[in-house]
């Protein structure tokens, strides 16, 4: 997923939050060292953290055609793999201890 454009050209809704002083403090200072308006630092690190949650979805709904599709493909018999069967032999780099 991308980063979601926030230009002030195009914002037209308006969110609004509540936050203790040491939140608002601790993200003003953020955003200044980031160089970015605090509206700025706000929404894309709440955008980046949206998408973060939406990608880590672990359920997906897919329609009749699309669900037949994958069983199709999940229950097609198993072909030998050169390539998978060379790269499962060797051992993972962070094991190589």
């Amino acid at each position: 997923m991308t980063a979601i454009a926030t230009s002030p050209a195009v914002r037209s809704a308006r969110l609004g939050l509540r936050a203790t002083p040491e939140q608002e403090a601790v993200l003003r200072r953020a955003a200044d060292v980031a160089h970015k308006s605090l509206t700025d630092f706000i929404l894309d690190s709440a955008c980046r953290a949206a998408e973060q949650t939406l990608l880590d979805q672990r359920l997906f709904l897919v329609s009749g055609s699309q669900g037949q599709a994958l069983m199709a493909l999940l229950e097609r018999p198993v072909q030998f793999n050169e390539g998978l069967r060379d790269l499962f032999s060797r051992k993972a780099p962070w094991d190589s201890k």
